[in-house]
């Protein structure tokens, strides 16, 4: 690990001799490249200067332990403890820090919001997780962009697809991914009867056209009038879009815009998340079972969180995590949960990270 840091550290010092170069300065593309990469590192080389100033002090102080005065020898055993605790401290900051970095992480995400069993609470139940979600974002000054929705008769949404633009949005939101469960009273239930409902998540990166390359020749894009509650136009003109992958089976539709080109923009974002995410998957599927307990994002298919709402809890099934602050979550408060989950996946990483070295 240490010959490893040293490594990380020669290469902050070059992107430092790299920023101030006249000709980097120069070219914007270059120096954005390298202001990354050098933020990237520099956490890790602080750590690592700092674990560095404990060795020396550490040998120090194992010196005079040899000295002949007893109450040296007593204050240096005093220091060499202290110190070693330090030293195992920053050795494990180091490893988690040396941990890869999800390259994905930074990216803008595409939230998709299915309403599963339960009928018309299913649906209410899904438009308060986009409340939810939507109110998350705000905390973090994130935009949400509604891409594509169909409501209910009752208020609720059957489907909901946002995207999330804002920096690390991904790195957040990817451990969302499953059947949130609901456990409550519906509305319309006259006997009191506890109901349990689902609703599927799934959160995918977004997609750059450089990324997934989308031949013209393998979309059919189909065009028609738009259904439901909108605009005086919205329901008059062939503005809503279909877009079909032809090799893939894919199929998205839009119709919340007007503009029928607006809404043909909105499907290709949706069909190129859809297709980053397929990639990513098979990806996952084909590396080893070690690896992929590495990516931490969750089964999509499988339960991960329920929401009791007569208990006032709400527990995430994957790290027996139970939070009796319901009302707070459904407004957004959802950071002890997510960094419970980056914690348990990181900190299932390193153990895999050691057990393939053994």
């Amino acid at each position: 690990m240490f010959d490893k840091l040293k490594g990380v550290e020669e290469r902050f010092i070059e992107l430092e001799k790299l920023l101030s170069d006249p000709v980097v300065l120069t070219d914007r593309e270059a120096y954005q490249k390298y202001s990354r990469e050098h933020a990237d590192l520099s956490k890790i080389v602080s750590a690592f200067r700092v674990y560095k100033n404990i060795l020396k002090d550490l040998d120090d102080s194992r010196d005079l332990l040899k000295d002949a005065d007893p109450d040296i020898k007593e204050l240096a055993r005093d220091e060499v403890n202290a110190l070693t605790i330090k030293m195992n401290d920053c050795e494990e900051e180091l490893k988690k820090l040396l941990i890869p970095k999800d390259p994905l992480d930074e990216k803008n995400v595409l939230i998709e919001i299915r309403a599963g069993t339960g009928g018309e609470e299913a649906g209410l139940f899904a438009s308060d997780l986009f409340k939810m979600y939507s109110r998350y974002a705000e905390n973090r000054s994130w935009k949400v962009e509604v891409m594509s929705h169909h409501v209910t008769g009752v208020g609720g949404l059957k489907e909901i697809i946002a995207m999330v633009h804002g920096k690390g949005a991904y790195s957040r939101l990817k451990y969302e991914s499953g059947t949130h469960r609901v456990q409550r009273v519906p509305a319309t239930e006259t006997q009191g009867r506890i109901h349990t409902s689902a609703v599927t998540v799934a959160v995918l990166p977004e997609a750059e056209d450089v990324e997934v390359h989308i031949d013209p020749g393998d979309i059919k894009v189909d065009v028609y009038r738009s259904s439901g509650p909108g605009g005086q136009s919205v329901n008059t003109t062939d503005s809503a879009v279909r877009i079909t992958h032809l090799s893939s089976g894919l199929v998205v539709t839009c119709q919340d815009e007007k503009s029928q080109l607006k809404n043909k923009n909105k499907a290709m974002k949706v069909l190129r998340a859809r297709l980053l995410d397929s990639i990513i998957r098979e990806q996952n599927e084909q590396r080893s079972e070690e690896r992929k307990s590495q990516i931490g994002s969750g089964d999509r298919s499988g339960r991960i969180r329920t929401y009791n709402f007569s208990q006032g809890r709400v527990t995430d099934h994957r790290i027996g995590l139970t939070l009796y602050k319901l009302e707070n979550i459904l407004h957004g408060d959802i950071d002890e949960i997510i960094d419970g989950l980056a914690t348990h996946y990181q900190a299932e990483s390193l153990q895999n990270a050691e057990s393939l070295k053994n």
